[in-house]
């Protein structure tokens, strides 16, 4: 009567070895480290990079416990782990040393760390440890708001140019273009003109409407954005935003930085181990140029000194040098856009610039006498200009052109994210910020682990006693239910903070309700004169429709603060419902397995340990 088939046994197994593999991690701690990474743009951490830092490490007899490269997040990174913070304090000294002899100019950024010790098996299954939040870690947050309506308005000011440009190349008159909030205003001084130049600007420009307005001398076309233009520009902004902001970040040296989009126009960013709030702010509030500039090959060809030499980064990691004239063809200002794309009549990857009308008339004018000669993009920043891309200009361009040359596609779209990450789309304003220290951070994490601990004994101490062996029972599946939640936020690899924690003392007290419901419906039928075995069976079966109720009510609950809450509350959420999952699997699937092993294989069981059992008329039966 009560006994699983086997392949039920075989499923709960799998799932229970599963569940042990992907919380191991969480176990093994953290060791020192020195994490290497990117300093600049246009340098890329590969394995060549991890071999210099094996070979460096090597010479100076500083031993490691491993060298991993990462390539897991945005900017790949190259972490040392050690033994001890002696030898990673000696091992960074000797990396900032011999990786940027220029420290004024430094191509890396070398930073203390901190790196899993969990071990290479564990990692080639993907099962890490969870990610600690800032008031576990400690570090800087920051709250940034986006102005969308400055990313519109550029795009707008963009599109009067456009639309100027359009209609005085086909000869359509008009009276004067104004750009409004939110709109651009086209005058006209007839019907027929303002007709044509709405089929003109309806074929040419289809991210704008147009409706007709005036009557008698003023005739005009009023173009707005479509709905759908606009989602494309705040969400092209965000995303540029957040390029921007990871690449500045770098520079701090964060390990596990969070920089996620939060609703329609905020950015969410947290730097674990950042305790310098002020230079925390001043990197996410820099700001980077781009130029555009002829090459003076004449001064290249005969060694001379040019007006400007910048240097610029080949793909196979060596840097020459490149003489640049003194005039400044475009400016990062002037820049609208930049996306990868395939060229038309090679098939081949290539970047699609578009420049704003200024942009384009100097670009039109430099091109048309410089066919065949090389034009480079320079990157500046704090002051020193580096070369991202120099390219042979094929023929006349204007406001759009294309950069093409032996490029892959992951090359062009590096290249797309550099031009575009010279400055941020739309100007941000930190609307929130705080700072939680490393000892507050470890303060959390021992009291919230108590907390865990103490109500986990609290509450295994009254089932035992008030349930007897039902009560062991139950407590075993508590524990199966801690330890599938653990491994759920590992496999998931989310972030683990202070009110997650409550999360999972309160998922504690939640799931034990579901086994107090199912023990006293098998005391229950007891009382009624059930049978041992049928008392097990009916137990279980009347009270899972309560369990599934209350949890899924429960559930939707959390759901709606996942959906709509932020910050702790979303973090608390996540917890919540993987919580109830859990609970449901181990409360009802995992606990019946175990009654049915203990109690289910014996034919003529007279009684079970499930407590004391009141029983009407006993007293008076006395």
């Amino acid at each position: 009567m009560n006994r699983y088939p086997l392949w039920k046994y075989i499923v709960i197994a799998v799932a229970l070895l599963i569940g042990a593999m992907y919380t191991l991690p969480n176990f093994f701690g953290e060791s020192p480290a020195v994490q290497v990474s990117s300093g600049k743009p246009t340098i890329r951490v590969d394995a060549a990079l991890m071999a210099r830092v094996e070979g460096l490490l090597q010479e100076a007899k500083l031993p490691t416990t491993g060298i991993f490269f990462d390539t897991l997040t945005l900017n790949s990174t190259v972490r040392a782990r050690f033994a001890d913070t002696d030898l990673q304090l000696q091992a960074k000294d000797l990396l900032q040393k011999a990786l940027n002899p220029n420290p004024d100019d430094a191509s890396y950024v070398v930073a203390l760390n901190l790196i899993s010790n969990t071990p290479a098996w564990l990692k080639a299954l993907h099962a890490l440890p969870m990610y600690l939040g800032l008031d576990l870690r400690g570090g800087v947050h920051f709250l940034l708001q986006v102005d969308m309506r400055a990313a519109v308005d550029k795009r707008l000011e963009t599109f009067s140019s456009d639309i100027r440009t359009l209609l005085r190349e086909k000869n359509v008159r008009h009276a004067g273009i104004t750009k409004t909030t939110g709109s651009i205003e086209i005058k006209f001084r007839d019907v027929e003109t303002r007709a044509r130049a709405e089929d003109l600007i309806r074929g040419q420009l289809r991210e704008l409407t147009l409706r007709e307005e005036g009557t008698g001398p003023d005739f005009s076309l009023i173009a707005t954005l479509s709905p759908a233009a606009q989602k494309d520009i705040q969400d092209s902004a965000l995303k540029q935003n957040i390029t921007t902001l990871h690449n500045r970040v770098n520079e701090l040296g964060v390990a596990e930085p969070v920089i996620q989009q939060q609703g329609a126009d905020r950015i969410v960013v947290q730097l674990p181990g950042v305790q310098d709030v002020a230079r925390a702010k001043q990197i996410l509030g820099r700001t980077a140029t781009l130029e555009i500039r002829m090459v003076d090959q004449e001064a290249m060809a005969s060694g001379a000194a040019g007006a400007l030499t910048v240097p610029e980064r080949k793909p196979d990691g060596t840097v020459t040098s490149v003489t640049l004239k003194r005039e400044v063809v475009v400016t990062g200002n002037q820049l609208n856009n930049a996306s990868a794309t395939i060229d038309s009549q090679t098939q081949r990857p290539a970047v699609s610039v578009r420049l704003d009308e200024a942009g384009g008339r100097a670009m039109r004018a430099i091109t048309r006498d410089n066919i065949g000669k090389l034009m480079a993009i320079v990157l500046y920043e704090k002051g020193k200009g580096e070369a991202i891309s120099v390219a042979r200009i094929q023929g006349e361009f204007g406001n759009q052109f294309q950069i093409t040359g032996n490029f892959t596609v992951q090359e062009t779209t590096d290249l797309a994210l550099l031009i575009r990450s010279g400055s941020l789309a739309a100007p941000m304003e930190i609307i929130e910020e705080r700072t939680i220290g490393p000892s507050l951070g470890r303060e959390n994490i021992e009291r919230g682990f108590r907390s865990t601990l103490y109500g986990f004994a609290a509450i295994a101490t009254f089932m035992i006693l008030y349930y007897h062996v039902f009560g062991l029972i139950s407590v075993l599946s508590l524990s199966v239910n801690v330890m599938l939640l653990i491994a759920l936020l590992s496999l998931l690899q989310a972030t683990l903070t202070l009110p997650g924690i409550a999360a999972i003392a309160l998922t504690l007290g939640m799931a034990i309700d579901a086994n107090v419901l199912i023990n006293e419906r098998v005391r229950e039928e007891l009382r009624n004169g059930r049978s041992a075995q049928q008392a097990i069976s009916e137990g279980y079966e009347k009270a899972f429709a309560t369990i599934l109720d209350s949890n899924v009510t429960t559930l939707i609950a959390g759901i709606a603060l996942l959906l709509f809450g932020s910050g702790p509350v979303r973090g608390f959420a996540v917890v919540h419902c993987l919580g109830i999952l859990t609970s449901i699997f181990s409360a009802v699937f995992v606990s019946r397995a175990i009654v049915n092993i203990v109690y289910g294989y014996r034919k003529r069981l007279q009684s079970i340990s499930v407590g004391q059992i009141w029983r009407p008329g006993a007293a008076a039966a006395k």
